[in-house]
């Protein structure tokens, strides 16, 4: 098997074979308690990536200049210093109104001995958003060669211009070792776009997919995200087809928010992706998978932003989940995989 291709299976938040071979973290600070498989109470996490370096498992998530944990085992998980101590000039530049570290979404890929941080921030409620990236040797706040790098700005989205939102960021590699970026959240829908070989600009002549949508009431207008409610788009190579996992509904409001995960495959990375139905996922189409009162207890609530990962032996999803009003929590699902379509194991 060639590098490019064995790359492109074991992706996940866009982790690779390639990352196994880096030196493990080592780090007993403040550990902090979950259950693999289960709603957990720690750490608080929104919008998760989940990856591996060595023998350290690390989620990176929205908030505070993009949080991070760690773990060796997936049970008991460490803080890690933020990806950003202070804004990059840049976003600054292209959302004057943007305050703080609010970044969101991180999607990381490990490819030709480099991280890739991909991450976005917005004025929330608009689609005045931008995605970025920013690239690291090692995951390891250790380790002599740990230092974040600013990319710049990889994608933006602008009032009055686009009918999608440049959120939700998700790097994936096709059979050819070309990089794909997905994006998106309301609006005319998830989006994705081909990038040069380094990974941070858009390719010319730029190709762009619609890859789901959901019907959107023309009442709306081009302010407004809408009712198409759907985001956090994730693509994963497993044997001949490309899966892409996105998110439907009420994300932000606590156990009112209806968040649900929805799947479909497509036999080419630019789609199209269809459910177990046939369906059309640019057309509103999509396989519920995990979410909602048909698959957890009323206990649970809007269980969605999921990231997928394939290591040790196994393929696992992680996501958030809210069991109060006040705070998203980690979780952690092996999937196994039936007649070509992922199941959840509990």
């Amino acid at each position: 098997m060639n590098k490019t291709l064995l790359f492109t299976l074991m992706l996940a938040c866009g982790i690779s074979a390639y990352a196994q071979q880096t030196p493990p973290v080592n780090n007993a600070r403040r550990p902090t308690r979950m259950q693999v498989g289960d709603v957990t109470t720690d750490p608080v996490v929104r919008d998760p990536c989940l990856v591996k370096e060595g023998d350290t498992y690390y989620a990176y998530h929205t908030g505070g200049g993009i949080q991070v944990w760690s773990s060796k085992d997936m049970k008991s998980w460490t803080k890690q210093p933020s990806v950003f101590s202070g804004a990059p000039e840049w976003v600054a530049q292209k959302l004057p109104a943007f305050k703080g570290l609010g970044f969101w979404a991180p999607d990381l890929s490990f490819h030709k001995g480099t991280w890739y941080l991909y991450y976005a921030t917005s004025l929330f409620g608009t689609n005045t958003s931008v995605i970025g990236v920013a690239t690291n040797k090692t995951l390891d706040p250790k380790s002599k060669d740990y230092k974040w790098v600013d990319g710049g700005m990889v994608v933006q989205s602008v009032l009055g211009r686009d009918a999608w939102n440049a959120i939700d960021p998700n790097l994936a590699v096709d059979e050819n070792g070309t990089g794909w970026l997905s994006f998106g959240s309301h609006w005319n829908g998830l989006k994705l776009v081909k990038l040069n070989p380094d990974l941070k600009t858009v390719a010319e002549p730029q190709e762009w997919y619609t890859i789901a949508s959901r019907p959107r009431d023309y009442k709306y207008n081009d302010k407004d995200p809408g009712d198409g409610a759907l985001e956090a788009p994730f693509i994963y190579k497993k044997d001949n087809y490309y899966y892409l996992f996105l998110s439907w509904d009420s994300c932000c409001s606590g156990v009112r928010s209806t968040y649900n995960i929805r799947v479909g495959r497509a036999e080419k990375i630019t789609g199209p992706y269809l459910d177990r139905d046939g369906k059309d996922l640019a057309k509103g189409g999509g396989t519920l998978l995990l979410g909602g009162d048909t698959t957890e207890p009323k206990t649970v609530y809007a269980l969605g932003h999921n990231s997928v990962a394939g290591f040790d032996g196994a393929d696992w999803m992680a996501y958030h989940t809210y069991t109060t009003d006040r705070d998203q929590h980690l979780g952690i699902r092996k999937l196994s995989w039936e007649n070509g379509w992922p199941v959840v194991k509990k």
